[in-house]
């Protein structure tokens, strides 16, 4: 299986650690060792060595002092620094004493916030890797993402179903499990699946928290534990000032990945139409934004905006400053295009696209209608935002 040339750009001066986050097979650990293949490893997925540094957080310092200076001018690897809170301590002293560089990766930095762990108070760089983005993969094969997800080992493979599967029964939820910490097992469990599906719809606490009998502050915390450990993002409404009645609290929960939110949907698209293609046809391009703007660190906020009358734009970026809605037609028309229109007069955007499956690009009134792929080519090249 070749390697696909990731857009993350992790330089560090001399003597800058960083922290690596993203969700388990995103590819943290096979970018590293292609990024810095002469630094020196330390992987705590290992149970062996795990327990031996959970033991004596001490052992790091010594083993790598005994190092030459060769070795230590690489970032020192700690692969699922989550697993080992205890040993930040020790990477703190040898930051600070010896001027050492780590980078520590993880999939969670609940974990490291629970147990009070040492967060190194700024002396380390963030950095978050995501699933494939178009721009790493170059053609795109739109109903393969859809329903593969992105997440490498997932989209490669054509056995695909069984993988996905097993990562969401074997991983996502021992996973999310273990974070909550919660003796009532089968509430967060009918909390997970109702999570499943209100994917990308309004987050209403209190009618989750009665199908799972529980409190809506409870629920509120299991989104957390959820956002906590990468498994997904809550995007809140966009508000600028007042106008119209306009949703301000409830904001709407996605998954970080779309073939995972098909697994937990139950969803298979076989054709680029209709509302199972939409929703993860829109799913999609916020994937696509959300790593733009890590990546670039440009950082913009991403928020929706809807009314109470009905009337939405899907993803709002900046402070109004571009409007995007996401159609999965081939055609958009004029009562697609009534939220944004809406929008505009509220707001005067700089700009406001429809993204969509049209075959050519066309302006109706000062609505920018995008082919999908020519939206996403003009991301990443630094045309939208």
């Amino acid at each position: 299986m070749s390697y696909i040339s990731r857009t993350l750009d992790i330089s560090l001066p001399a003597g800058q650690s960083a922290f690596l986050w993203g969700p388990r097979k995103t590819g943290k650990s096979t970018y590293l060792k292609k990024r810095f293949p002469d630094s020196l490893v330390y992987d705590f997925l290992k149970t062996d060595l795990r327990f031996e540094f959970i033991k004596r957080p001490s052992l790091l310092r010594e083993e790598l002092l005994s190092q030459s200076d060769t070795v230590l001018k690489e970032p020192i690897i700690l692969d699922e620094v989550q697993k080992v809170p205890q040993i930040l301590d020790e990477v703190h002293w040898l930051i600070e004493n010896k001027g050492l560089s780590f980078i520590m990766c993880g999939s969670s930095a609940r974990k490291l916030k629970k147990s009070h762990a040492n967060l190194l108070g700024g002396r380390a760089w963030r950095f978050e890797l995501f699933p494939f983005t178009s721009h790493e993969i170059g053609t795109v094969d739109l109903l393969r993402c859809l329903n593969h997800g992105m997440i490498p080992v997932h989209y490669l493979q054509n056995n695909y179903k069984r993988s996905l599967k097993g990562y969401v029964n074997d991983y996502l939820k021992e996973e999310v499990f273990d974070e909550a910490l919660t003796r009532d097992v089968p509430a967060f469990s009918r909390f997970f699946e109702a999570v499943g599906y209100t994917h990308g719809q309004l987050v209403n606490y209190s009618n989750i928290a009665r199908d799972c009998g529980v409190t809506a502050k409870t629920v509120k915390e299991y989104y957390n534990i959820l956002v906590d450990t990468l498994v997904g993002i809550l995007i809140k409404p966009f508000k600028k000032r007042e106008g119209r009645q306009i949703i301000i609290k409830a904001p709407r929960f996605y998954f970080f990945d779309v073939g995972t939110a098909g697994i937990l949907t139950q969803r298979e698209i076989l054709e680029t139409r209709g509302e199972l293609f939409g929703r993860a046809f829109e799913h999609f391009i916020l994937m696509e934004l959300l790593a733009h703007r890590s990546y670039t660190e440009k950082d913009y906020p991403i928020r929706f905006w809807r009314t109470k009358s009905g009337l939405e734009v899907d993803f709002v970026l900046g402070d109004g400053d571009i409007a995007v809605e996401v159609k999965g037609t081939e055609r958009a028309g004029s009562k697609d295009l009534t939220g944004l229109n809406a929008f505009i007069e509220e707001y005067s955007p700089e700009k406001a696209i429809t993204v969509t499956c049209e075959r050519a690009r066309r302006v109706s009134g000062k609505i920018d209608v995008i082919p999908w792929r020519l939206f996403l080519d003009e991301l990443w090249s630094g045309h939208i935002i």
